[in-house]
């Protein structure tokens, strides 16, 4: 990074096309990226840059713009059918969401964003043109890419398109800096898109210590309807092959026909609901569930509140993260940070967000993850729990939202500084102007 001029940005255009901040995380395509969205603009907007996130509009009962915090907006924007299209149909309606930031950015004065963050590579191909049209630097967070997920495909799933790897790669080439989640995801950019190593930055995301954090076992399985004495196995997250729930459903089975008394006992609790174009849903966990005679062991339960969420990982004997890919593992990080034991497989940023503090299965074989699940809930010693617990707490401290906007602020300066050296002729880059009433 350049040691020229560098500043804190007074206004950054955020843009996450396909999924909105307002949604709750486990419904559609709503997952960590929500989070970080949501948690990151925040905190930014508390340290003095006002933030406006461009999200696709998909109600027609939706504000045009919506105050999600002090300091920040949300701007929907009408791209195609409010209902109807899936992610994978979004790719056609990025003319129509560019247009319309576009539409908002020139309703606004000269230079009113210092720079763009976009969010996932649909996000990216129309933070490119911004970017570029209004003279800024883009800033991209991938969260996830192509050429990983087809490389860990669950069985059965089908490998994301050649469109989108070239449309990665050409943000990539675009971006004036980019955000990895961790450093094996900096390699994957440098390795897989030939980025250049210099315009990754690695800025672990966080996790709100003030929701997450340890709580009474007995009272939070009061609070969602657990009995007091069952082993609660829990996963968290969007329904679709690649987070795998069924890899947990299959281990409980095996389970269970090792030690009977475990079938009247034993709860497999699912958070979350279905999540793209051909995944089966709900209703395929409890079909599976019935295949394997473990019928009445599976709770399905919609996507609930960050606070009740909370609950249900201080109520688990266990909480499973058995995804094929994950570019870092907001789930475990949260549920470490509650105290809750963590069995998670060993691949994408998994290892970091679970540490020493949790166990990890080196594949997805539900044999492995039945041995791993049984060997931790056969440990009952109190000193041993206690010592789990402030492991668990201690690295879950790591990652504090706050932290992540620290970093995500030197990357900002980073590229500003870099701009301004840039700028046409010695002219500035960028430009004090009076605060205006944002609508």
């Amino acid at each position: 990074m350049s040691t020229g001029a560098q500043r804190r940005p007074r206004r950054v255009a955020m843009l996450s096309v396909h999924t909105s901040p307002l949604d709750r995380p486990g419904t559609g395509d709503a997952g960590g990226l929500n989070v970080y969205v949501v948690e990151t603009a925040r905190r930014l907007a508390r340290r003095g840059t006002e933030v406006e996130i461009f999200t696709r509009a998909t109600d027609g009962s939706q504000a045009e713009t919506v105050r999600l915090a002090p300091g920040v907006l949300v701007q929907h924007v009408a791209a195609g059918p409010f209902e109807g299209l899936d992610k994978e149909d979004l790719p056609g309606q990025l003319c129509a969401f560019a247009a319309g930031v576009m539409r908002t950015g020139a309703a606004r004065p000269e230079r009113w964003y210092d720079l763009v963050h976009s969010h996932y590579w649909l996000s990216g191909q129309v933070g490119w043109l911004a970017a570029d049209r209004w003279s800024v630097p883009l800033v991209h967070t991938m969260h996830t890419m192509a050429r990983v997920k087809n490389a860990q495909l669950a069985q059965g799933a089908e490998p994301e398109p050649r469109g989108r790897e070239i449309g990665e790669a050409q943000v990539v080439q675009a971006a004036a800096s980019l955000v990895a989640n961790t450093d094996q995801e900096a390699r994957q950019l440098v390795e897989l898109y030939d980025a250049d190593p210099g315009k990754v930055h690695v800025v672990n995301p966080g996790v709100d210590l003030s929701v997450f954090s340890p709580g009474d076992r007995v009272a939070a399985r009061e609070d969602v309807g657990l009995p007091a004495d069952a082993v609660v196995l829990l996963f968290v997250g969007r329904i679709q092959a690649l987070k795998a729930p069924d890899v947990v459903l299959e281990a409980a089975a095996r389970m269970i026909q090792r030690d009977q008394a475990l079938a009247g006992r034993l709860v497999v609790a699912v958070l979350g609901g279905r999540s793209g174009r051909g995944s089966r849903g709900p209703e395929a966990l409890q079909q599976l569930a019935d295949e394997l005679g473990i019928g009445s062991v599976l709770r399905l339960v919609p996507s609930v509140t960050r606070s009740e969420l909370a609950q249900w990982y201080r109520a688990a004997d266990a909480v499973t993260v058995p995804s094929y890919s994950e570019s870092f593992g907001l789930v475990a990080v949260e549920a470490l940070a509650c105290g809750s034991p963590v069995v998670a497989a060993r691949v994408g940023g998994l290892p970091v967000a679970v540490g020493s503090a949790g166990v990890l299965v080196p594949g997805h074989d539900p044999e492995q993850w039945a041995q791993a699940l049984t060997e931790l809930l056969a440990d009952d010693d109190p000193d041993r729990r206690a010592e789990r617990v402030r492991r668990a707490t201690e690295h879950a401290a790591r990652f504090s939202w706050e932290h992540t906007v620290d970093d995500l602020e030197k990357v900002y300066a980073g590229v500003l500084g870099d701009h301004a050296v840039q700028a046409i002729d010695g002219a500035p880059a960028l430009v004090d102007i009076p605060a205006a009433v944002v609508p």
